[in-house]
């Protein structure tokens, strides 16, 4: 009897499942689908053999990548070889992709079977695969199926961001759009501004300059010698520039308002800015081509080729395309039309619009859109597979297609394709290898850059982190460093002045007279005993500040601020005694006077 096993891939893992009763089952199919849709008779039928769970994300993604691409994973084959009987014969394993079943039945021998029973029983098991196995939810099992999904369709649409085509598709159908819608104003423009300036029409044939000179111009009776300067520059002819003048002073014309006037030269100023947003798109879809396909411009232009890449949907659509359906792309109601009544068909579509037909003589016309969408198929995947884009097989082609030209012309045989193709493989990887030191350099330039930026970003952090605990210690240190001071600057102060006072002072106090001494005592007693606590009680700033005062005062300040001096500045026991000193010494000082 043969096992029937069943295979299922999920989100969170690989899972092996075993069936029972093959052989009723595999007759009965509405029964089948009758058990599928109940748990209960669906585990009676079913049980789960393995369960293989994906480590992370990043597992379960390479998983998904090669079960969609037909190969067999390490852990898929670990999960059937460690779990399937041995005896290859008697297993049969049911699977829901045909690719991956092949690739099974190849690589490890097992017997592999796709619908019937095994799409129903496959269907159950998505229904009831969170009760099948222990701990997993619906709803986890609901978020590894969106993660997955997202991953996996993040992996498949993954282009690089220079060759999306597109911008391309969308540029070449607003150009088109912008030339129709150009051509309309620039005929409304002309039929307007024509019944006040008739003239203007014949001499003036571009769309663009006649709006810019309506603009410039507005009414014709005031157009002067003056102004045949700035016409020159708009016209770019000093012929027609002359001419306008000329035509101004005899025109036909209708008068026109002022407020007729300002419409239209309102309205021609909304077609110049149309006309030159025309050209910096056509500049733009120039600048898009030769980063996406620089061969295919190069064979027939930016235009042209931003044609066939937006009919064909995409650049790898038109790459997928057969040269012949490339000649007749564009040419499809044509094509059908000779279809249904059996006519000619057509010999070219979008091709046409190239230089190189247009320069073909009649009956070569066909010959040469042939080869010419040969070499145009041949762009077009060159510049869809090949990882450097490089416009040196899209120029050696465009030689070839000259050649041929001048061969179907004069008869002159052109070099054979090996040869040229040689060439530009050669020419080709040189530019390639130029490509990738030009990429290298700006890769060096960037990193110097960053690492600078890095590199300040980093001194100015540590400056600010240096500066802020430095900021700290000075607030906390200042008072310190106050309280400290005061006890050092008085001594320092002391120290430089007293010197001078005592050798001068004691002196000045040998050499003074009674009546001097008794003068200086009733000053003292007036107003002395109130400063003597004071200027010791003052802060060294306050004496340092009243010194130089002091100095220019009076001998008998002076022997007044030498008595207070001579105090030191101290409390306590030393105080007390400077007190008795100075009693002491008016004592004798008053008895002196009495005498």
């Amino acid at each position: 009897m043969v096992l029937l096993h069943v295979l299922f891939e999920h989100a969170v893992g690989y899972a092996l499942l075993a069936l029972k009763e093959v052989e009723e089952i595999s007759l009965l199919l509405p029964q089948v689908e009758e058990c599928v849709l109940s748990l209960g008779k669906f585990h009676n039928i079913v049980r789960l053999v393995a369960f293989n769970p994906f480590s992370s994300s990043q597992v379960a993604l390479e998983n998904a990548n090669a079960v969609s691409e037909g190969i067999v994973h390490e852990d898929l084959r670990l999960l059937l070889e460690t779990h399937l009987p041995s005896k290859k014969k008697k297993v049969l394993l049911g699977v829901g992709d045909p690719k991956i079943g092949a690739a099974i039945q190849e690589e490890l021998g097992y017997n592999c079977q796709t619908g019937g029973v095994v799409a129903e029983i496959l269907r159950g098991v998505r229904l009831h695969f969170h009760n099948l196995v222990k701990g997993l939810t619906d709803l986890s099992a609901c978020k590894a199926q969106l993660g997955l999904g997202h991953s996996y369709s993040r992996a498949k649409v993954k282009f690089n961001v220079n060759r999306v085509d597109n911008m391309i598709i969308q540029s070449i159908s607003l150009l088109d759009q912008l030339d129709k819608d150009i051509n309309t104003f620039s005929m409304r423009v002309r039929e307007w501004y024509g019944y006040h300036f008739p003239e203007l029409v014949k001499i003036i044939n571009d769309n663009a300059t006649y709006c810019r000179l309506a603009q410039f111009i507005g009414n014709r009776k005031e157009l002067s010698e003056e102004k045949l300067e700035k016409l020159e520059e708009l016209t770019m002819d000093g012929a027609k520039a002359k001419a306008i003048l000329d035509a101004s002073r005899s025109s036909m014309g209708m008068d026109i308002s002022a407020i007729d006037l300002i419409n239209i030269e309102s309205f021609s100023s909304r077609v110049v800015s149309l006309s030159e947003y025309r050209q910096s798109l056509h500049t733009y879809l120039r600048s898009k081509m030769s980063q996406v396909a620089p061969s295919l411009s190069a064979l027939i232009g930016e235009a042209v080729g931003a044609r066939l890449i937006a009919h064909a949907g995409s650049l790898t659509n038109l790459a997928k395309y057969p040269a012949s359906t490339v000649q007749i792309l564009g040419a499809e109601k044509a094509l059908f039309r000779a279809l249904k009544t059996r006519g000619n068909t057509p010999k070219y579509g979008l091709i046409f619009h190239s230089t190189f037909i247009g320069r073909a003589a009649a009956k070569n016309k066909g010959r040469i859109s042939r080869y010419l969408a040969n070499k145009c198929s041949i762009a077009s995947r060159i510049d869809c597979f090949s990882e450097v884009p490089t416009s040196v097989f899209g120029e050696k082609l465009r030689e070839q297609v000259e050649e041929r030209l001048s061969f179907y012309e004069t008869g002159e045989i052109p070099r054979k394709n090996l040869d040229v193709m040689k060439e530009a493989m050669i020419q080709a990887e040189e530019a390639a290898a130029e490509i990738a030191r030009k990429l290298e350099k700006q890769e060096k330039k960037r990193l110097k850059k960053e690492k600078k930026r890095l590199a300040a970003l980093a001194l100015a952090s540590s400056g600010n982190s240096s500066s802020t605990p430095e900021e700290c210690e000075e607030m906390n240190e200042k008072p310190k460093k106050k309280k400290k001071q005061k006890p050092q600057e008085v001594p320092q102060e002391n120290g430089m002045e007293e010197p001078s006072v005592s050798y001068t002072k004691p002196k000045k106090k040998r050499s003074f007279s009674k009546e001097e001494l008794v003068s200086s005592d009733l000053e003292e007693t007036a107003g002395g005993s109130t400063s003597l606590p004071k200027r010791k009680k003052s802060s060294p700033k306050e004496e340092t500040a009243s010194e130089p005062e002091e100095v220019s005062r009076s001998v008998s300040k002076k022997k007044r601020r030498f008595f207070s001096k001579e105090e030191p500045v101290s409390s306590g026991p030393e105080e007390a005694a400077s007190s008795k000193t100075s009693t002491k010494k008016k004592k004798k000082l008053h008895k002196a006077s009495q005498d």
